[in-house]
């Protein structure tokens, strides 16, 4: 976690739920770290390296459960789903793609507030770091590019998930099977 306040990404479109988060967290000695669309949460967590997020489901660009999957490729802090979609396909779906909790609006501020703290507990105080350097690559997990020598590589999502696969167990023998569940699924 932040050597100062826990910082949380928050990402909701609703202007005024932005607004009552930051200020719940900021009463509980938390920064919060706003964001309106999903693609500004990406450069977010990217940028301020967040100890955790809670995220609305329905959003003007890319919906929660997207963000939620898109975050936990390169992040294990805690996801907090905070949405008004409360049927249980919802929150199955949001809890399969990476969310750690998921609350219903309208939402009791304590009661965020305590699942949050209890989220961070169990995370310990390291985040994930978003970049990842071997010799002469740069992979950025959060942006999902590569670059060598300051030059872009475009690789396909296949080819992109692989390598961040390789990047992440360096020196550690890989079987075939390894890669082709880990990239390709279990099925």
């Amino acid at each position: 976690m932040s050597a100062q306040r826990p910082r949380v990404l928050v990402c909701d479109d609703e202007q005024q739920i932005l607004r009552a988060l930051r200020v719940i967290l900021r009463d509980a000695g938390f920064e919060a770290v706003p964001a309106s669309t999903g693609e500004e949460a990406l450069d977010a967590a990217a940028v301020a390296r967040p100890d955790a997020a809670i995220i609305d489901l329905v959003l003007p660009d890319i919906d929660g459960v997207e963000l939620c999957r898109r975050l936990r490729e390169w992040s294990e802090m805690p996801l907090i789903v905070l949405s008004a979609v409360g049927d249980e396909e919802a929150k199955v779906r949001a809890l399969a793609a990476g969310a750690d909790d998921y609350i219903t609006k309208p939402f009791g501020p304590r009661e965020l507030v305590a699942r949050l703290q209890a989220n961070l507990r169990r995370t310990g105080p390291d985040p994930e770091q978003a970049m990842i350097s071997v010799g002469e690559l740069e992979v950025d997990l959060a942006r999902r590019t590569v670059h060598r020598d300051g030059e872009e590589i475009h690789l396909t999502p296949t080819e992109f998930d692989l390598l961040r696969l390789l990047a992440r167990n360096r020196g550690r023998l890989m079987t075939h099977r390894d890669l082709l569940v880990s990239v390709w699924g279990a099925g």
